[in-house]
């Protein structure tokens, strides 16, 4: 737009004006736009159904250079109000009241639109007849709103782009914020635009509330105006802030440690403005943003308290120039991480922002603005009439603190902890994200071309067995038909003459033919040689020459003829042929082999049966897999990337093919290729929480904070929806009555179930001292296991698919299923550390809660295996115990005896040790064993140091107890 565009208004008709004023008469309505008003109405009489027709028609200019140009179309509505005309009364003018007022919004015109139609609400103006009316007036007003030519082309409204910025409020105010109609709460913002123009942003009015309630959610946003007579009218039709989580925000103060701040910060004093100011960058303009941001991504938010107090404009003007150089009230300034912005697909952010004090230094060393907006732009703000000094009330402190060298009104915005909660939102993402279709070709490319797979035999072995059975049914239809005219020929009655059978074929073929049977054998044998056609010939087109149709016919016909011969020899073979025999082994078998053989360690093995699968079946992506998992556990990446490549070439929709494509690229650091793997996971499957993760941490591992600090958000958000659902199921499922919540859902309400004891042997320090440490620590709460985080759930698949090999990993993860009494996947975990070839840090540890997971579940022989292995790798009272208990289960009790012997001499002090030495002293002691010198008196004393040390094992004193009764042996401590 480079000339001048006339905008047409038209006002045509006031509905429903009855539900304002019940007794209104007549009308009129006022047109103002951007602060002019452009004309009035005449006088209308109102009609009986409350419908007015007014039919008036206004216009003004909007131009590049002028009062009306494309900014303040974006960014202003048009104001409409409608007043009531009071009858004449003697000796008095006519009397005139606002009764309503309705805004109408002009961006459509920016979009292309030629002529907008709308029927805009009628709020009604507080203080006047109308204030006490129903709330729910339905009045409106209708109003066409038209240009003769578009103000924007497409071309130029698509290369450009839409900016949106919403100022909700500052929390945590200073103190020294108290309500004063005569200060102004402001902020300001500029925005970049084509060549040196700079587009500035002010919002004015804050509005500065008492502690009391939070500010409700949704609530509406408000146009950038001016006080109105309608409050109603400044709200943004169909535009509310929303709010959301504090975790999922962009800007500060999302740790857990800031949600108590926030909270409370939320429902005190605190500088609500709740407005929206839209912009509309040309496409130069988005050019310039986008640059701004990558050179510097903290953009400066200006904030101050403004004086509104004057002496009138002559006075006001003089007190601006006296007041230039002094410092201004409550200058304070909050940095936007723009950075999001460039981020991919990224249109909004939102978030709270700390406000600091304005230094020149440090605005200049963050931002690179060398300037203050409300200091030397104050001309640009339109603000002649307020003073943007001091008030009288600090004005004392502000004097004190200039000679200082500093403001200490803005200190207290850093003391108070003040933030600023906004939103800036785009129409268009500045970079725009990769479309799936595009991210398909780009994996499609990265994967290298291979041999085709070889054409599947299936269909045509079928129609193959198909011809033979009906080649065998016609044969034995034909026998059929034979015996019914000749009758069955008998072995003993010798061979029939060459003439007779003659003459008998002949008798056939004139019986099936006249009968039509002939016809009907061929027509069924017709089906099936059309599909030997199509599946084994795969011949599905016309013949270009009789030569090659002639030729196809004769290849065809000597196979059928084979596959006939062969079809009647099973039948009438007195041994028919058998079958092939089925596969011995199934795919579940061939991977269970393979890793039996992984375990022992021949690994040539374990690769011959990954892939004796892949040969069964090339097209079964988890074997693929498996052997891709295989590889890279075994330090073969290359091979382990063809793997995983083959399987997502199998199916480019399988999300785990393309995640485990990005981890490999990444051990090759092929990083660009990784990226797209892991762009392509997530926009495949958006849900996935462990495809947004393993993003995020690749972009953390690129130092791209920003995009991994987006991707991990999005995980969280994610597995918070999961875990509450869970929690909703679960609740569901209780109904009513409260009942502890699953580990996964609220780890903290676990209960300590009594009932659910640990094993027999657990880790026991060896010093009297650390034992008492223990007792004590047995006396307070029980630690509870950490909930589920992203971070756990993506180790979990790493782990799975062999993608990290340190054991240690491997230990963790058990020791914490162990502490969660997750005994099944603790075993899994420890077996797993066991099975590497390098130790675990802990591998004491790791043997010990092994060990004492088989004596729980009775597997004493595995028990024994670990305990020794323990006992070899760093031997103690525990190792021995281990080693006693497991060999005294399997009734070998010299081996249990002189086991726990050891571990009586590491450590005398242990109470198990005597309790199992006791038990095995009463077990020479019962009826019929062979009597040993000394055993009694060996048990007494067992059983004394056992009751003496206090064991707390109380299924060990009941058995001990018990083998006292069944040996005769009395209580020595009765």
């Amino acid at each position: 737009m480079s000339q001048p565009i006339p905008v047409q208004i038209t006002v045509v008709s006031a509905q429903n004006l009855k539900t304002l004023k019940s007794n209104v008469l007549v009308t009129l309505v006022s047109v103002e736009y951007n602060g002019a008003v452009l004309g009035d109405s005449s006088k209308t009489d109102v009609l009986p159904d409350g419908t007015a027709e007014y039919d008036f028609s206004t216009s003004f200019e909007c131009s590049p250079d002028g009062p009306n140009s494309l900014d303040v179309l974006v960014q202003k509505p048009l104001l409409l109000t409608v007043l009531e005309v009071m009858p004449k009364e003697k000796k008095k003018p006519e009397k005139i009241t606002p009764l309503g007022q309705a805004v109408v919004d002009l961006l459509p015109l920016l979009q292309g639109v030629l002529s907008l139609k709308v029927f805009a609400p009628l709020y009604a103006v507080p203080d006047s007849p109308s204030a006490s009316l129903h709330p729910e007036a339905t009045a409106g007003l209708e109003v066409t709103v038209s240009t003769k030519e578009l103000l924007l082309s497409a071309t130029q409204f698509s290369s450009g782009n839409l900016l949106s910025i919403t100022l909700e409020a500052a929390y945590s105010v200073p103190e020294a914020f108290t309500p004063d109609a005569q200060e102004n709460c402001m902020a300001c913002l500029q925005i970049p635009a084509a060549g040196e123009k700079e587009l500035l942003l002010l919002f004015k009015n804050g509005i500065l509330k008492a502690d009391g309630e939070k500010e409700p959610l949704p609530r509406p946003k408000t146009w950038p105006l001016d006080p109105i007579l309608a409050p109603g009218a400044l709200n943004i039709p169909d535009s509310f802030i929303v709010g959301g989580p504090y975790e999922d925000e962009d800007g500060e103060l999302t740790k857990s440690e800031d949600m108590e701040f926030r909270i409370q910060a939320e429902s005190m004093k605190r500088i609500v403005w709740d407005t929206e100011i839209r912009c509309f960058l040309d496409a130069a303009a988005v050019a310039v943003l986008r640059t701004r941001i990558a050179e510097c991504r903290y953009w400066p938010v200006e904030l101050c308290r403004l004086s509104t107090a004057s002496g009138g404009k002559g006075k006001a003007s003089k007190l601006d120039k006296r007041d230039e150089d002094k410092q201004i009230a409550f200058h304070g300034v909050a940095y936007v991480n723009m950075m999001h912005l460039l981020c991919p697909g990224v249109k909004q952010i939102r978030g709270a922002f700390r406000v600091f004090n304005y230094q020149d230094s440090e605005v200049f060393e963050k931002t690179k603005f060398q300037y203050s907006i409300f200091r030397d732009r104050r001309s640009q703000l339109s603000l002649a009439k307020e003073a943007l000094v001091n008030s009288p009330a600090t004005k004392t402190a502000s004097s004190k603190a200039q000679k200082e060298g500093k403001d200490s009104s803005a200190t207290q915005y850093s003391e108070a902890g003040t933030f600023l909660v906004m939103e800036i939102k785009l129409d268009r993402p500045l970079v725009p994200k990769r479309l799936r279709e595009e991210l398909l070709q780009r994996v499609k490319e990265l994967i290298p071309p291979r041999p085709a797979l070889p054409t599947q035999t299936e269909g045509a072995k079928k129609v193959v067995e198909d011809y033979q059975k009906c080649v065998t049914s016609v044969a034995v239809a034909i026998l059929r038909e034979y015996h019914e005219l000749f009758g069955k020929q008998l072995p003993d009655q010798g061979v029939m003459d060459y003439e007779t059978m003659e003459e008998q074929k002949r008798q056939l073929n004139y019986e099936l033919n006249t009968s039509g049977k002939y016809f009907a054998f061929k027509e069924q044998l017709k089906y099936s040689v059309v599909k030997i056609v199509r599946e084994k010939y795969l011949k599905t087109t016309a013949f270009e020459t009789k030569e090659q149709l002639q030729a196809f016919l004769s290849e065809l016909y000597v196979y059928l003829v084979d596959h006939m011969h062969i079809a009647l020899n099973k039948l009438l073979s007195e041994e028919d042929v058998s079958p092939a025999p089925p596969p011995n082994t199934t795919m579940k078998q061939l991977l269970l082999f393979a890793r039996e053989a992984e375990a022992n360690k021949d690994l040539k093995l374990a690769s011959l049966f990954h892939r004796q699968r892949i040969a069964r079946d090339q097209r079964h992506i988890q074997s693929w897999l498996d052997y891709g998992a295989f590889c890279l556990l075994h330090e073969d990446a290359t091979k382990a990337l063809e793997c995983f490549q083959q399987a997502l070439c199998l199916d480019p929709q399988h999300t785990q093919s393309l995640l485990l494509c990005g981890i490999v690229a990444v051990k090759l650091q092929r990083f660009e290729e990784a990226e797209i793997f892991f762009e392509d996971a997530c926009c495949l499957e958006p849900s996935s929480i462990i495809a947004w993760t393993l993003s995020g941490l690749f972009y953390e591992m690129q130092n791209s904070y920003i995009q991994a600090e987006r991707n991990f958000r999005e995980a969280k958000k994610l597995l918070r929806a999961q875990l509450e659902e869970e929690r909703r199921i679960l609740e569901a499922a209780e109904g009513e009555e409260k009942k502890p919540s699953s580990p996964s859902t609220d780890p903290e309400k676990i209960p300590d179930d009594s009932a659910d004891k640990p094993p027999e042997v657990m880790e026991r320090v060896t010093s009297k001292e650390e034992a008492a440490a223990v007792q004590e620590a047995l006396k307070a709460p029980a630690p509870q296991p950490p909930p589920c985080t992203i971070f756990m759930k993506t180790v979990e698949f790493l782990m799975k698919v062999n993608a990290v090999q340190n054991p240690n990993v491997w230990a963790q993860k058990g020791h914490l299923c162990y502490l969660q009494k997750d005994f099944d996947n603790a075993k899994e975990c420890y077996e797993r550390v066991i099975s590497f070839v390098e130790d675990a840090v802990d591998m004491h540890f790791v043997y010990l809660r092994l060990g004492s997971i088989y004596l729980e579940e009775k597997e004493y022989g595995r028990a024994r295996h670990i305990y020794l292995l323990a006992c070899d790798n760093s031997a103690s009272c525990l190792t021995w115990l281990g080693v006693g208990i497991a060999c005294y289960r399997l009734e070998e009790m010299l081996e249990a005896e002189d086991a726990l012997s050891e571990a009586n001499a590491l450590d005398n002090t242990n109470a198990e040790v005597w309790g199992y030495l006791a038990l095995i002293c009463l077990q020479d002691l019962l009826p019929g064993a062979v009597l040993q010198g000394g055993r009694q008196l060996e048990a007494e004393q067992c059983y004394k140091y056992t009751v003496k040390l206090g064991l707390h094992n109380d299924a060990l004193l009941r058995e001990i107890r018990a083998a006292q009764q069944r040996s005769g042996f009395g209580d020595p401590s009765l």
